[in-house]
């Protein structure tokens, strides 16, 4: 059996799309709430956690100021990617985020409690 798409919304309080753009798309930015250390050459983004995890991603979609669009390179399937998207709510002047990512059906729960904590992690750092 195959992996299966998961796809989550989380709402943020930012007024620029600027500040939610650099956070999802940026070595830096990613620092700050999703792993211990991110570097970046051409679309190859180096992930680290801890001293021992590490894990690499190459960048195979995006649009500025929309989503980016990574793929692991240990991911022996070549359809699955983890993608983070920002969409702008013109009600509220706030943004969303949207995350899509690719799991295993027995770890889907445990999936999305891990994006859960990260987002959250990512509003208590950012302010967002």
């Amino acid at each position: 059996m195959g992996k299966e798409k998961i796809h989550l919304e989380f709402m943020l309080k930012a007024g620029s799309g600027n500040i939610v753009w650099s956070i999802i798309s940026t070595p830096s930015g990613l620092e700050t709430w999703f792993a211990d250390k991110v570097t970046a050459k051409d679309k190859i983004f180096t992930f680290r956690w801890g001293k021992t995890e590490t894990r690499q991603a190459e960048v195979a979609n995006f649009r500025t100021n929309s989503f980016i669009r990574f793929h692991w390179l240990d991911d022996e399937d070549p359809k699955t990617y983890f993608e983070l998207r920002m969409v702008y709510n013109e009600l509220t002047s706030d943004y969303m985020l949207e995350v899509i990512d690719w799991t295993e059906p027995d770890e889907k729960e445990d999936m999305e409690e891990l994006w859960q904590s990260e987002i959250e992690k990512l509003k208590r750092v950012s302010g967002l």
